[in-house]
């Protein structure tokens, strides 16, 4: 549908559910329809915007140039005169926002019920929490309002409500999505996170909002060597680890196991008590202090509408000493080792994202208690500088069930690849899409002896590919034999099948420092019109092989007679 129509069905769609708790500034209907009309103009004149007319909920704790940013505090507001950076991207690529969203009040939270505006009460079961901080953002895309939802995650508040309303959400390596332009909880580990009913769509969205801020001196670029792929192994807790969860918790869990198994994925149990263990750190330690520091000033003044948890958190955190600090910073380093340890030889960690689904009466009777338990699986993750994907993977205690791919910082291409074994979604564009393709026609295919060489540089497969019909081939003497590709023009040559592979670019400069003689490479036309990086064989090596151009390529060569 046009921008237009997606903007009244939306509407009509805010006015079916009847959920005012979900929105703390919601915009006229009018306002919005115009930004459509001009989204379906630039589309009209040929633009291509990559999210033309999609539909966007903002958490208010990130600003919208236009509308207060309260950070569920309305005595807290203020009016920012442009929108947060992330917001900014969102926008120039066609998104249209739809108002502000309700919180945890200053993102201090994993419920969704500390708010003065009300508690955002679950999208699919009203008597259940709907997560928190990011609560709003979560349920106005739960339920068919926004197409994306943004909030933010320094604890999970970007990954628990997603469990809770069965939908996903993506927590990228901490700074490659500027926080310009958002109300910091722990500056250190805040993230500016996405909601999506689809992966793809998540994945998307987030690539529109990478990308470095000179505002933000936390912002970071994609390592030259970042990994686009790895072989899947995955770290499953042991059963110790898992008894937090509820029996159905557990068989879902289990079956979420069996499921990546079924798909080639082997699971290795490993102790992640060290992890669970650096998750207390985030509020039982003095890494609290950081949302004094934030908004502490303002919280000390105890105004009236300030919740009473939250309160009692932020005003708490001003007692600590910068000696305890420095304690708990070498306890976070040696988290950190054990955490290198636990993914070693393996490309993500699976954990179930929530250990139960309270009630909003179980959160009133215990608001902190509740709250510390559903962080279990979550807090440690922005501690331990990690990124994170949740998808739903089931259901259990009579609602749905989520899983998180975990895995080191810019391996979170690894994580989108692991998460669409669960939402049955075909790969999208990798994240980063700065790789540089490679075609290879020979002992580096898929099942070939020198394969391995890619795939420890963490190279993606991206298809089979044909060479334009300018080429021979020729058997290359060795252990192994390999075939050499010679570039003869049309008049002699012909089209060979091969595989294309994305690197990143320091990956491709380490692969071709260790081509040895007589293998180069340069470009190689294909049969689709475009060209790119393959191996070339030298000339005077070419003349005295064996060509084996007419058996149509190494393959069909090795299985012959």
């Amino acid at each position: 549908m046009s921008a237009v129509e997606r903007v009244r069905a939306a509407y009509a769609r805010i006015a079916e559910v009847d959920r005012p708790e979900v929105w703390i500034t919601l915009r006229a209907e009018e306002d919005v329809v115009a930004e459509a009309k001009l989204v379906d103009d630039r589309v009209a004149a040929g633009e291509r915007p990559r999210l033309a007319g999609l539909l966007v909920a903002v958490k208010d704790n990130v600003d919208v140039a236009g509308l207060p940013t309260t950070a569920g505090c309305p005595s807290f507001a203020y009016q920012p005169e442009r929108s947060a950076t992330a917001v900014e991207r969102l926008v120039g690529a066609g998104a249209i926002v739809l108002g502000k969203t309700n919180l945890d009040q200053f993102a201090t939270g994993l419920v969704g019920t500390r708010s003065p505006y009300g508690a955002v009460r679950n999208a699919l079961d009203p008597v259940r929490v709907s997560g928190g901080s990011s609560s709003g953002s979560a349920v106005a895309v739960a339920l068919g309002i926004a197409d994306i939802g943004v909030g933010t995650d320094t604890a999970g508040s970007g990954r628990v409500p997603a469990a809770f309303n069965g939908i996903v959400g993506v927590k990228a390596t901490l700074g490659l999505v500027p926080t310009t332009g958002v109300v910091p909880a722990c500056r250190s580990y805040d993230a500016v996170t996405v909601f999506a009913g689809t992966l793809t769509l998540a994945q998307q969205a987030l690539a529109v909002m990478t990308g470095p801020d000179p505002a933000d001196p936390r912002s970071r670029t994609w390592p030259l060597g970042v990994r686009l792929a790895a072989a899947p192994v995955v770290a499953i807790p042991c059963d110790e680890n898992l008894a937090p969860l509820s029996f159905e918790a557990r068989r879902a869990f289990g079956d979420a196991v069996a499921r990546l198994q079924e798909r080639g994925v082997r699971a290795e149990a490993v102790d992640v008590s060290g992890l669970l263990d650096a998750a207390t750190l985030l509020y039982d330690g003095t890494f609290v202090a950081e949302r004094h520091a934030a908004v502490g000033d303002f919280v000390d003044t105890r105004p009236a509408d300030l919740d009473p948890s939250v309160a009692a958190i932020i005003g708490a955190a001003a007692l600590l000493t910068a000696r305890d600090h420095v304690v708990d910073l070498e306890r976070l380093d040696h988290h950190r080792a054990a955490a290198a340890r636990t993914l070693d030889g393996r490309s993500a960690l699976l954990l179930p994202t929530v250990p139960f689904h309270p009630t909003i009466a179980e959160v009133a009777a215990d608001p902190i208690g509740v709250n510390r338990a559903l962080g279990t699986f979550t807090n440690f993750v922005n501690l331990l500088d990690m990124a994170a994907v949740a998808v739903p993977a089931g259901t259990a205690d009579g609602g749905p069930f989520g899983v998180s791919v975990i895995t080191r910082a810019f391996d979170d291409q690894l994580a989108f690849d692991l998460a669409a074994l669960f939402t049955g979604e075909q790969a999208a564009q990798p994240y980063p899409d700065t790789g540089i393709d490679l075609v290879v026609f020979g002992a580096h295919l898929r099942g070939q002896p020198l394969n391995p060489q890619l795939t420890a540089l963490g190279a993606r497969f991206a298809g089979d590919v044909h060479t334009a019909p300018e080429y021979r081939m020729v058997a290359i003497p060795g252990h192994p034999e390999k075939p050499g590709i010679v570039h003869t023009g049309p008049e002699n040559g012909a089209s060979l099948p091969g595989e294309r592979w994305t690197l990143a670019p320091a990956a491709l400069g380490l692969f071709l420092a260790a081509l040895p003689a007589p293998m180069s490479l340069g470009q190689v036309a294909l049969t689709d019109g475009c060209s790119a990086v393959g191996f070339h064989c030298d000339f005077a090596v070419a003349r005295d092989c064996v060509d084996i151009t007419s058996y149509g390529g190494w393959l069909a060569y090795l299985s012959s007679p």
